[in-house]
């Protein structure tokens, strides 16, 4: 297996997916745990970063804001639909729309005639876990899909054990780039990882920036090894080797 390069620490600027990469996966949203020490091993890092430590992430701001608190120093949040470029800025939203009332009464229709789906709200579109009733993946792909057939405006994509609707032009990707625009981050080489298809976006950005993407499969195994590498990097001031053979050194 061959794996991006990584940058100097130094030189980098590190973008962190929460669900399947920071956080293990949980059978709801809200049951999620943090585990003692993240946050620190996230505030020690975004020093060593010169403050270029940032979540990109499906979820909502505020989601992020509860869990983590201050240590990341941007978040980026619902797939780039909402993105907070320092502490205490303001939200910056890209003028996308809402998905309509009529479709939202529909994924609510949807979820609650199987029992075990669970529908997640976003400002900006929503989501239906099928985590705890694995077996009903197919069956709302297909109604999901029937309800967007000929959108120009929001598509369907697949998570963990999810169905998400979206605007079309929001993406993790774009909020790579949008976070890399600016101060702290600007300058520096970004590494993004990522667990799921969502992130592939932001892996290609990173790279398109000569940076590096890695997938929590490929790279580490686990969210555990993830933390485990972070806690690494925070004590030590640089990149340790990736977990998974095929790590390839640092660029000097």
């Amino acid at each position: 297996m061959s794996l991006d390069r990584l940058p100097p620490l130094p030189a980098s600027a590190l973008l962190l997916d929460l669900d399947g990469t920071l956080l293990d996966l949980a059978p709801t949203p809200d049951s999620v745990v943090v585990p003692a020490g993240l946050r620190d091993t996230l505030r020690a890092l975004r020093d060593r970063l010169g403050g270029a430590l940032a979540i990109v992430t499906g979820r909502p701001v505020e989601t992020i804001d509860a869990l983590l608190g201050d240590a990341p120093y941007a978040v980026a949040g619902e797939h780039g639909g909402a993105v907070r470029h320092a502490p205490g800025e303001a939200l910056q939203r890209p003028p996308l729309p809402a998905p309509p009332a009529e479709l939202l009464a529909a994924a609510e229709r949807l979820a609650a005639a199987h029992a075990g789906v669970l529908l997640e709200r976003k400002a900006r579109g929503f989501a239906l876990h099928f985590r705890a009733v694995p077996e009903s993946g197919p069956v709302l792909h297909d109604a999901l899909a029937e309800m967007l057939a000929g959108s120009s405006t929001f598509e369907l994509l697949q998570a963990h054990m999810l169905w998400e609707v979206r605007p079309r032009g929001m993406d993790k990707g774009k909020a790579v780039q949008a976070l890399m625009a600016r101060a702290p981050f600007a300058g520096r080489t970004p590494v993004f990882i990522g667990d799921d298809v969502t992130d592939e976006d932001a892996m290609r950005a990173a790279r398109a920036l000569r940076g590096a993407g890695f997938q929590v499969a490929e790279a580490f195994g686990s969210p555990a090894a993830v933390r485990a590498w972070l806690d690494g990097a925070a004590a030590a001031g640089d990149w340790p080797p990736l977990p998974i053979a095929g790590d390839r050194p640092a660029l000097s």
